[in-house]
């Protein structure tokens, strides 16, 4: 107890001789082998945060957009809109094809097969046949086992007991019972209680004797091993005091004295150590990037605001502004082409139609309505009109209209 109250003592305790002067040197050498881990540690962390916000963030974020558009969205649009209605189409015919015929067969074919073809003629038969028939068999058998007994009674059961009470029973009374009754309590109750007594005496004197035996061993055998635990005990307090003496009381010191304030001088050494090298590694990298600055940064900001934004106005301006003009005229074009070609075919069609089935008021079920018609040599439209066709076929009469 008192060594240990005395090591957490020496925790407190003023510096000594030996931590001042380990002191200086070991934290000079601490700082000249963390300085270049330390240094190192800063350049990998300041890489990594680099890396992941300029790759793995937006690497993460094109991926999971990519995984959603081609993948989850597809799948889900799979799963609503193609395997929900065909599990549901292919659930529906199996319950027709499966479930509903053995239904129907069971309740409208079984069932009242069961019930009318054998379950009914079972039980007018239990009720109107079986049971009648059961009643007589069991009164005609329980006539015959009373006769039967009576007969067992008189004949067999009335002799045999008179024989028991009239013969056999005081026969054995007088013959076995009542002899042996008076062997056991004259002879043999008298001859085992002397042979109790004598046992019972030779028994005490046996004990009597082993219990001294008893005593005088274990009082000998008492002696002895006090006398040997005495003898350990002697060597135990020896050996301890010894080891003590020789081992933990140098161990004690020497851990004390030397190793505990040497460990704690190099970990604050190894603490302020990497305090100092973040500093310098800091101002390292402040270094380097005022460098990186002024050798690149500058310059190169220079060049884009002098020379890339120009450029970039002239390509905008000169190139980019009428080509996309270009292509938006050019895709208004085609799409107004594309309309005229539509509209040409879906005319051509009606007109065919017309002609091989006759009549211009009805349209197909399906068939895109027209625009309403132009009279002939008129530019009025007019709701009411027929529709002309723009080419008029062989033999066919045109109506005008007032």
């Amino acid at each position: 107890m008192d060594d240990s109250k005395h090591q957490a003592l020496d925790r407190y305790e003023p510096d000594t001789a030996l931590t001042r002067l380990i002191r200086i040197p070991v934290r000079i050498v601490v700082l000249v082998l963390v300085l270049p881990v330390r240094m190192v540690w800063d350049l990998l962390a300041a890489g990594w945060h680099a890396f992941d916000r300029t790759l793995l963030r937006p690497l993460g974020r094109g991926l999971a957009w990519l995984a959603d558009t081609l993948v989850l969205t597809p799948l889900s649009w799979l799963f609503a809109h193609v395997l929900t209605p065909l599990a549901l189409a292919v659930t529906w015919l199996a319950t027709a094809l499966f479930i509903w015929p053995w239904t129907g067969l069971w309740r409208y074919v079984a069932v009242p097969v069961a019930k009318y073809g054998v379950a009914v003629p079972l039980v007018w038969l239990y009720g109107a046949v079986l049971t009648p028939v059961g009643h007589g068999t069991a009164w005609l058998l329980g006539k015959a086992g009373q006769g039967a007994a009576w007969l067992l009674a008189t004949l067999v059961v009335a002799p045999a007991v008179g024989l028991w009470r009239h013969v056999l029973v005081p026969a054995g009374r007088y013959g076995v019972v009542v002899p042996l009754v008076w062997l056991y309590g004259a002879v043999l109750t008298p001859v085992g209680r002397g042979a109790a007594w004598v046992l019972e005496k030779v028994w005490q004197g046996t004990a009597w004797v082993l219990g001294g035996v008893r005593r005088g061993a274990a009082w000998a055998l008492g002696l002895v091993w006090h006398g040997l635990a005495a003898t350990a005990r002697g060597l135990g307090i020896a050996v301890t005091w010894l080891v003590m003496a020789l081992l933990v009381a140098p161990a004690s010191w020497l851990y004390r004295r030397v190793l505990a304030p040497v460990g704690r001088e190099i970990a604050d050494a190894a603490e302020v150590a990497w305090r100092i090298a973040g500093y310098l590694s800091r101002a390292a990298g402040r270094g380097i990037a005022w460098l990186f600055r002024h050798l690149i940064g500058v310059p190169v900001a220079w060049a884009y605001r002098t020379v890339g934004v120009p450029l970039g106005h002239f390509v905008r301006d000169a190139l980019w502004a009428p080509a996309r003009r270009a292509a938006a005229e050019a895709g208004r074009a085609a799409r107004s082409a594309l309309a005229t070609a539509r509209e040409t075919v879906r005319q051509a069609r009606r007109d065919a139609w017309r002609a091989l089935v006759g009549g211009t008021g009805r349209t197909r079920s399906g068939e895109p309505l027209g625009v309403p018609a132009r009279t002939l040599g008129s530019t009025t439209t007019v709701p009411s009109a027929a529709q002309a066709s723009e080419t008029s076929l062989l033999g066919e009469k045109l109506v005008k209209q007032g």
